[in-house]
């Protein structure tokens, strides 16, 4: 049996296959992002492959929980850090699996702000804030009292 680059292959007409740096017109693939691959080896099983998704899915769906049950506060930190710690896991380790979802730059702004801004917006909450940031408590009356 004879192996052909794909390349060098003639294309459906017989003619030789031009090689070009050209991209092309429509594409029929999709490149698996940056550090996409499996977090663990082909033997191992799907859920084993895919830990660091499911590690932040799970402290995710905790928060969740948590938060349904009526103790919203630690069940939103428990979100945020679920988020913080997908953004960790993205930043350190060269694959991750389908928690890779566009550049590992990318994925760590979004993971990071989102876990951040839900972090801090839990901490706020009222009644009884668990913190304050003169800043924002002027910007919130201020558009409240102007509406």
């Amino acid at each position: 049996m004879e192996v052909r680059d794909p390349i060098s292959a003639p294309d459906a007409h017989g003619r030789p296959r031009r090689v070009t740096r050209r991209f092309p017109l429509f594409t029929r693939d999709t490149a698996r992002p940056e550090g996409g691959g499996r977090a663990a080896s082909l033997d191992a099983p799907a859920p084993a492959r895919q830990w660091p998704l499911l590690a932040v899915l799970i402290t995710v769906g905790v928060g969740l929980l948590v938060t349904a049950l009526d103790a919203f506060r630690v069940g939103l930190l428990l979100i945020g850090a679920g988020l913080l710690g997908g953004a960790v896991l993205r930043w350190l380790l060269p694959r991750v699996g389908m928690l890779a979802v566009r550049s590992r730059f990318t994925d760590i702004v979004t993971y990071g702000v989102l876990g951040v801004a839900i972090v801090l917006l839990a901490l706020m909450a009222q009644p009884r804030p668990w913190l304050e940031i003169p800043f924002l408590d002027d910007a919130l009356h201020f558009t409240v009292q102007n509406s």
